[in-house]
């Protein structure tokens, strides 16, 4: 399970599609599930999975945790995947390309590689010692004119609940 902050609220993933939300600071607890049409919408499988067990480890795109403290900085940690999507999607995407809207291969291609870069950018988090990731970030690039590359990288940090203010 990863825990996302956006926009005010914390996105709990498990595996790799989104399951509930929780307020911000309640990271360290169980989450209530969602309700209404977000309960539904739950993103598409990995194509492929790093395999690893994940419990609960914070990851966000803010400098901070609500309601935790950093103990300690352990450094950039960062995943990388390089994917190509192969010669008979690639023919079929750009068939779709030519009539114009979403074309779904590239999509689909894209949304798995960037949860795989955040997978292997969590594996390198809890290898330096961490238990979250602040300032999370994704970066790519073309490697050539059948590959992407697609980084996720972020700040590797240890964090225990902050103490409440008397």
């Amino acid at each position: 399970m990863y825990i996302f902050s956006l926009k005010g609220c914390w996105l709990v993933t498990v595996g790799t599609g989104v399951r509930s939300a929780i307020a911000p600071g309640a990271w360290l607890t169980s989450a209530p599930p969602l309700t209404g049409p977000a309960a539904t919408d739950v993103l598409p499988i990995m194509t492929e999975s790093t395999g690893t067990s994940v419990a609960a480890f914070p990851v966000t795109t803010a400098f901070e945790l609500p309601n935790a403290t950093i103990e300690r900085d352990l450094g950039v940690a960062f995943g990388l995947v390089v994917r190509s999507m192969g010669a008979v999607k690639s023919i079929s995407a750009g068939f779709k390309a030519l009539r114009q809207g979403e074309v779904s291969e590239y999509t689909q291609l894209l949304e798995d590689s960037r949860r795989h870069a955040v997978d292997r950018m969590v594996e390198n988090a809890r290898l330096l010692g961490a238990n979250a990731v602040v300032a999370m970030r994704f970066d790519s690039s073309e490697m050539g004119q059948q590959l992407t590359e697609i980084v996720a990288y972020g700040t590797a940090v240890l964090v225990r609940p902050a103490s409440p203010s008397a």
